[in-house]
């Protein structure tokens, strides 16, 4: 069996055992789960292809396939793909994890991932026994690295920072990984829910013409329905870009048995095809986030980047040269209010100092944890 490390949020028992001890009970915002209804368009058709007694294809349909490509061109700027340039996957998270091993990636092999970053990637790079380096740049690294690296990961809408690299950005880490042949996969599953500046302007995409220069080359686009859709529990997601990498992924998933169920990929057509329960969504978001913001800042405390996502990054100004111990120490006051944070040490140690908290509970539950923060911490 594989040795991989204890599960992270398995180490905030203590802490959830504390928050539970307030008088009118916890507030969990330790994990993004979304908490509100699936939309009843999806439920809808989900219910409408119960009746599925074959197997569906590792690819996903031809329909809901060409669901995909015109939904990169109608919601993130990215015109001309096609069926041949998609996959239906399981969920994100299993594609992330799996994607080394998919690519036969192996100990002679990098794998770069962001400074601060979802450990899934780091997790992936230990299944197949690959080094894994962060840097949020591949000029970071020395050359004997770089020529080692197969696979660079961007996560753009960020977990936990809610960083969003602008196309610039994307372009030059694309150009760095084409000039030593590496693929880029990029993790976008929060494109939809961009705040502030990002409220009106569409993030980009890793496939974005100005990005890729019109070559998909050895890039990929990894996004989930979880979050925009409150699907979470159908595990749906899919993956896009490189036509001849999509092509091998779907006979490998095809061999291996990682298949959507075909009900949850008419689910899917649905949910791709109705922009109005994502706008509905974000709206709940927002307001959400707006009332907890409010309140961090009447505790005295500091929210950085959460440009766009679920979460909020937090830090208290008055420490300097913060440790893991201050992350801690931070989670442990927010537990003593009854709240229960996640943190920033369990994404590098560049998260030192940091909690994160996340702005998918109810409204009731916001509600809350923001009269307890503006009762102070």
């Amino acid at each position: 069996m594989l040795d991989l490390p204890q599960y992270p949020w398995r180490l905030l028992a203590p802490y959830k055992q504390s928050a539970s001890k307030h008088p009118d009970g916890m507030v969990d915002l330790s994990i993004g789960a979304p908490v509100d209804p699936t939309p009843q368009v999806i439920q809808t058709a989900l219910q409408a292809a119960t009746n599925w007694p074959g197997y569906p294809g590792a690819s996903g349909t031809d329909q809901l396939r060409t669901a995909i490509a015109e939904w990169y061109s109608r919601r993130r700027e990215v015109p001309g793909l096609t069926k041949d340039h998609v996959a239906a996957t399981v969920g994100s998270k299993e594609f992330i994890a799996w994607l080394p091993v998919l690519m036969g990636l192996g100990p002679d092999d990098v794998i770069v991932y962001p400074t601060i970053a979802y450990p899934t990637y780091d997790i992936g790079a230990k299944i197949v026994g690959a080094t894994s380096v962060t840097a949020d740049s591949l000029a970071e690294l020395d050359a004997t690295t770089r020529a080692k690296v197969k696979l660079v990961w961007v996560n753009s809408p960020a977990n936990p920072t809610g960083i969003v690299q602008d196309v610039q950005t994307l372009a030059t880490i694309v150009q760095e990984a084409r000039t030593i042949g590496a693929v880029v996969a990029s993790d976008e599953c929060y494109a939809e829910l961009g705040w502030g500046r990002w409220e009106d302007t569409p993030i980009p995409s890793i496939l974005h013409p100005d990005v890729t220069g019109g070559d998909l080359r050895d890039l990929l686009s990894v996004y989930s329905l979880s979050k925009q859709s409150n699907m979470a529990g159908y595990r749906a997601a899919f993956v896009a870009g490189d036509e001849q990498r999509i092509a091998a992924l779907i006979n490998l998933r095809s061999h291996t048995g990682m298949v959507v169920p075909g009900p949850i990929q008419h689910a899917m057509i649905a949910a791709l095809a109705d922009e109005h329960h994502v706008i509905d969504q974000k709206d709940r978001y927002r307001k959400r986030r707006e009332h907890l913001m409010a309140a961090i800042a009447t505790a005295g405390l500091t929210v950085e980047h959460s440009e766009a996502g679920l979460y909020l990054w937090i830090r208290d100004p008055r420490v300097s040269n913060p440790s893991a111990d201050d992350s801690w120490e931070l989670v442990s006051r927010f537990a003593e209010a009854g709240i229960l944070v996640g943190p920033g040490v369990f994404y590098s140690a560049a998260g030192n100092g940091y909690i994160r908290a996340s702005i998918t509970a109810s409204n009731d539950a916001i509600e809350q944890a923001a009269t307890r923060l503006n009762a102070g911490i």
